[in-house]
């Protein structure tokens, strides 16, 4: 059973379905084209990453640098739009604009890592530029990122645990006493992290009894899916989109 929504963002039949950058098994991953992929798949949850670029603008992109996944190279914080734009990933799409992401799909909710904190105000601009409180999550591995970025917002941005706000969860489901912010609507976890595990009948009834959702990544294999579901985590995130539909239709939990 999930927990009760706190959040519009949350407010959704069942457990949710995020396309981690889209869908990343393609090998495009962060693109409009693999997000759109997502969308006719039948996706309404997307998760992605964002930079900021040296004159300021907005990209969905993962690394701090473009050159892993594209045929440019350099830091993005360094870079200016006009450099970053032309790089292509996997050689064949452009790296996009996170305000064009909003404008193109409206029916998407995005899950948002902020990789840098740079991007933190600029995001926030233009969530409320564009009035997408309601469909925007933010998360970073910095938990005074997200309290940040929760103190400028207020109760209006959902916002997801850092590694302190999760370690803390996990401490004080193991009975030791331990901070925990309560503005949170999501712990978005590593089913284990370092050989330890993290998602476990403790650590979930722990989040629900606080009124948070459980959302797993990245979780792959079809068993482990299942295994989560009966556990009754609350969100799964995957980088093969289609494996997960087919075990959400499966359970006749996808919507």
């Amino acid at each position: 059973m999930t927990t009760p929504i706190r959040h519009p963002y949350l407010d959704h039949p069942g457990p949710l379905a995020f396309a981690h950058r889209g869908g990343a098994a393609d090998g495009l991953e962060n693109t409009l084209r693999q997000f759109r992929r997502a969308v006719e798949t039948g996706y309404r949850y997307i998760e992605t990453d964002v930079h900021a670029t040296r004159d300021g603008k907005l990209v969905a992109f993962h690394d701090a640098t473009l050159d892993r996944v594209t045929d440019g190279g350099g830091r993005i914080a360094d870079l200016r739009w006009e450099e970053v734009r032309h790089a292509r990933v996997a050689g064949e799409e452009p790296v996009p604009l996170f305000e064009e992401l909003l404008e193109a799909l409206p029916g998407v909710r995005w899950n948002i890592d902020v990789k840098a904190e740079a991007a933190l105000r600029p995001l926030l601009e233009l969530i409320g530029r564009t009035n997408a409180w309601d469909r925007v999550c933010v998360g970073s591995f910095s938990e005074a990122r997200v309290v940040r970025a929760q103190r400028l917002a207020g109760a209006r941005l959902a916002t997801s645990y850092g590694i302190r706000g999760v370690l803390g969860l996990r401490l004080r489901s193991w009975g030791l006493p331990a901070a925990a912010r309560r503005s949170a609507v999501a712990a978005q976890v590593p089913e284990a992290q370092s050989g330890v595990p993290v998602v476990d009948r403790r650590f979930l009834q722990t989040a629900h009894a606080r009124g948070l959702q459980v959302h797993v990544w990245t979780v792959n294999d079809p068993g482990r899916m299942h295994r989560l579901l009966d556990l009754g985590v609350d969100g799964i995130m995957t980088d093969h989109i289609d494996v997960l539909r087919k075990v959400m239709e499966d359970r006749g939990v996808w919507v």
